[in-house]
């Protein structure tokens, strides 16, 4: 694992599920038992989570621990849209999806009619 024990990447990653979960720290903090300011030390980027603190956030996420201890691949601006909006996808809060999906089914529908 390449980024194991970087703290910045730690802190984008946590930062990055909680919005794609349209989550605040207080929740995370309150559904795993995590105190406040360590948490925050963490997404700050001060301290780095042991490995038992880094497991339960990913099984509470739902991804692997390898997506919270490396790093993100970023979109090249050589990309195409289509990558461009996949990415963008992958960071809409869970609550939003539903009014992306409904937009993009309406540009189909409209595309479809030509």
């Amino acid at each position: 694992m390449d980024g194991l024990g970087n703290k910045q990447v730690m802190a984008d990653n946590i930062r990055y599920y909680l919005r794609k979960n349209g989550l605040t720290q207080k929740d995370i903090c309150q559904a795993l038992g995590f105190k406040a300011p360590t948490f925050s030390d963490w997404v700050n980027a001060k301290t780095y989570p042991r490995i038992d603190k880094i497991e339960l956030m990913a099984n509470y996420f739902g991804i692997q621990k390898s997506d919270l201890v490396e790093q993100r691949p970023s979109v090249r601006s050589s990309d195409g849209p289509k990558a461009k909006a996949h990415a963008l996808i992958d960071q809409i809060p869970e609550d939003h999806l539903d009014s992306v999906m409904d937009y993009m089914e309406y540009l189909k529908s409209k595309e479809d009619k030509k």
